[in-house]
């Protein structure tokens, strides 16, 4: 135990006692899902209109019609192909006389439904507070019954035991299936997983369940397929269970056994730069960008079927431009592609001279839409991958890259005259570095500008309220030189006090504003949550003496509480 660092709470050894062929439960027993509430048609007086005249709509239709005017003010509904793919999929849900009726999206008016919804929403805003009490107490009885599982005798919270209700998808980006219906999520669509001398979850009245299953080697317990990409959804444990945290665990460590190792897998990356055999070079050079870059592996698609969302392994001709020299740099490569979640990847990296001529080989006679790589997938790389290291995957390497970068960020950044404002500015400068790694970006907040002129305008009148402390100090020390009494040494020093507080807050505001300015674009979160070795944060806070809290949330808290718990300052990943 103790050689471990794990203290008193040994998960390598708990694991090779309990789970000798990696992650098992031997009990699972929960009460399965709550599903969306049944729909409520709409009162009489809310009217839809097409082409000027009021419409009785059938209640599948109807439903499906509130969905569109719930987003009447979003920009998706003035969309070309969400406002297509929603009114195919809404003329599905019609009646025949309503399909030869309704036949363009241009004649619908849903402004009186909006304008329902939107009194709706106001009325909950203004509800009283026995009302929302009585939500409030709705909602612990549907947790108390459903938010539990009971797993090898240890009672474990689930994360997301409420089913999503029907809707439109949206997806990210120019997403090709916006607007598509997502449809509702009935007992037959659920798979349950539990132990076999359970107490089997009862389906709602009148149905049957899909399956239950007794699978011990996954951790869900819940699952379905969604019907817009075919992706399947489960109910898992909340982050802050045993067996997550074992696996989180388990993630970090696989990263830091390539940090033993990575070197040896750069040298022999760098060496089959020069294989006489094409296959092998290129995936050493993707490997090369997949450890240099960070970037994800990427997965095959079938065509039309989402996004043109690519990785590495799946880059293509028109997703690079080669400059030999570009901005004062020699061997710049460009990038420009959608990633994950239709995030746009653009950057402008300087590689290595045989990088560069073997990413010019590889273009060579090849048209703008051909494949990069055209010798490689993920599946070659993979294996490639597991040869090099057991459990090595693309993933990894981000894990590894994120983590390190982060601790050498944290010692390159971190001043310790700093008060704790500006160290905990450091921290997110060093996350930010992370994040740009990964290309976790996301969209400004609306609310953004509003927000830093609210806080430009505290800061200005802090600025004022700082002037005045100071003209007061000035005027107090004047006194003192005249009077030269105890009241007046004391009035200075109660002033001096006043000045500095002002001080602190001023500065406190100003390094708001600051990481608030240069976390506009950035998503701190993904990489944070995701990517980066909790323990490192643990230790950089006991070393320096940020309160825990000034990092991780009370969510974030529960989800790492295993690395609160070992994690020592001098701790390194």
């Amino acid at each position: 135990h103790l050689e471990c660092g794990f203290g008193g709470a040994c998960l390598a050894v708990w694991e090779e006692e309990r789970y000798p062929e990696g992650i098992k439960w031997k009990f699972l027993e929960h009460k399965g899902p709550v599903f969306a509430p049944p729909y409520e048609p709409l009162p009489e007086n809310v009217k839809f209109y097409y082409d000027g005249k009021v419409m009785k709509l059938s209640t599948k239709a109807e439903e499906v019609a509130t969905f569109f005017a719930k987003m009447l003010d979003h920009e998706y509904t003035t969309k070309e192909i969400f406002r297509k793919n929603f009114f195919k999929d809404w003329r599905k849900e019609m009646t025949s006389e309503e399909k030869s009726t309704i036949t363009s999206l241009s004649k619908c008016d849903f402004t009186h439904m909006s304008q329902y919804f939107k009194a709706q929403s106001e009325a909950r805003k203004q509800m009283s507070k026995e009302e929302k009490q009585k939500i409030k107490e709705e909602n612990e009885r549907l947790l108390k019954e459903y938010g539990y599982c009971v797993m090898d005798n240890h009672k474990e919270r689930i994360a997301n035991f409420k089913i999503e209700p029907p809707g439109l998808f949206r997806g990210r980006g120019n997403h090709p299936k916006m607007g598509m219906l997502k449809r509702r999520i009935m007992p037959e669509d659920i798979i349950i997983n539990c132990s076999k001398d359970s107490k089997i979850p009862a389906p709602p009245p009148g149905h049957k369940w899909k399956e239950v299953r007794h699978d011990n080697k996954v951790t869900w317990l819940v699952s379905w397929t969604e019907n817009i990409q075919g992706s399947i959804k489960y109910i898992m444990l909340n982050p802050s269970s045993r067996i997550k945290g074992e696996k989180d665990w388990q993630k970090y460590e696989t990263a830091r056994r390539l940090k033993k190792c990575v070197d040896k897998i750069r040298n022999q990356y760098r060496e089959d730069w020069k294989s006489k055999e094409m296959k092998v070079r290129q995936r050493a050079v993707a490997l090369y960008f997949i450890d240099k870059l960070a970037l994800r592996a990427g997965n095959e698609k079938e065509e039309g079927e989402t996004a043109d969302t690519v990785g590495c392994c799946s880059l293509r001709v028109e997703h690079i431009k080669l400059h030999p020299e570009l901005d004062g740099q020699e061997y710049v490569v460009e990038f420009d592609f959608l990633g994950k979640d239709s995030i746009r990847y653009y950057n402008k990296v300087p590689v290595e001279k045989r990088v560069f001529k073997n990413l010019q080989l590889f273009m060579e006679n090849k048209q703008p839409e051909d494949d990069l790589f055209d010798r490689l997938n993920t599946s070659i790389l993979n294996k490639h991958l597991q040869d090099l290291m057991e459990g090595l995957t693309a993933k990894v390497f981000r894990t590894y890259n994120a983590s390190i970068t982060l601790q050498q960020q944290l010692k390159e950044l971190t001043n310790p005259d700093d008060n704790i404002p500006a160290k905990i500015l450091s921290y997110n400068r060093a996350n930010r570095a992370v994040a740009i790694l990964c290309n976790h970006q996301r969209a400004p907040p609306k609310t953004f500008e509003k927000s830093m002129m609210n806080l430009q305008s505290k800061i200005d009148a802090k600025k004022e309220q700082l002037a005045d402390a100071r003209r007061e100090l000035k005027s107090a020390k004047a006194d003192a030189k005249v009077r030269r009494d105890e009241k007046s040494k004391k009035s200075v020093e109660s002033k001096k006090k006043a000045v500095q507080r002002i001080e602190e807050q001023l500065m406190k505001l100003e390094v708001q504003a600051t990481d608030r300015e240069e976390n506009k674009q950035i998503a701190l979160g993904t990489s944070k949550l995701n990517y980066l070795d909790p323990r490192i944060s643990v230790a950089w806070c006991k070393k320096w003496g940020i309160p825990i809290e000034k990092i991780y949330n009370k969510t974030q808290r529960e989800k790492f509480a295993w690395a609160i718990d070992m994690a020592e300052e001098d701790y390194e990943f």
